[in-house]
């Protein structure tokens, strides 16, 4: 894969409806998801965080997760997990490129037993964005600069995607989830995204 350069502005990226992909960002299509039921508008972005091992970055066991391939013997942690079924329409590597790893009119297997204003399952309505990184770390600019560059193209195809409808996976799996954790800078992705 060629990853998209740290920083995509809005203007770098389109969104294509034939394929719901966000070019030119790399496609690395993964088998977990599929289609939203019917009557169910998108209207609900959330931001993740993960890292693989816990507190590793740059390796390539996030793709291989999203792809069923990751392989139980390489690490310890690997041999818990690699049998889940998981997605994100996107993911945020720490210098700030995107890969799309689900087209954005599908639905992902990102938030699993959720629940926001009243409705539950939530992959039904919404978006997952993962950024690589741990609930108690902090992020990085470029990747603020990137998910602010995805928000404001998200929304522009999605419009019910309010402001107030952008979350925490924490905030729709309380008690269950952390992510993306006490060290995002909420404040910092509504200037850059202008949400406020």
């Amino acid at each position: 894969m060629n990853p998209v350069p740290p920083a995509v502005a809005p203007a770098d990226l389109t969104y294509d409806p034939a394929s719901g992909q966000l070019r030119p960002l790399p496609f690395s299509a993964s088998p977990n998801c599929d289609a939203r039921p019917e009557g169910s508008p998108v209207d609900l972005l959330v931001i993740h965080a993960i890292s693989l091992p816990p507190g590793d970055y740059g390796g390539p066991w996030i793709d291989a997760l999203f792809q069923n391939r990751l392989p139980p013997d390489e690490h310890p942690y690997f041999a818990a997990v690699h049998t889940l079924r998981v997605s994100a329409h996107l993911l945020v590597d720490r210098a700030g490129h995107a890969v799309q790893y689900v087209p954005l009119d599908q639905r992902a297997w990102h938030a699993g037993a959720s629940c926001f204003d009243g409705r539950e399952r939530c992959n039904d309505f919404s978006i997952g964005i993962e950024l690589e990184g741990l609930p108690g770390d902090r992020f990085t600019g470029a990747q603020y600069e990137t998910l602010a560059a995805l928000i404001t193209v998200i929304r522009a195809r999605f419009p019910a995607i309010t402001p107030g409808r952008i979350v925490g996976h924490s905030d729709i799996a309380t008690g269950r989830k952390e992510d993306p954790g006490p060290r995002f800078d909420w404040v910092r992705l509504r200037q850059l995204a202008g949400l406020d």
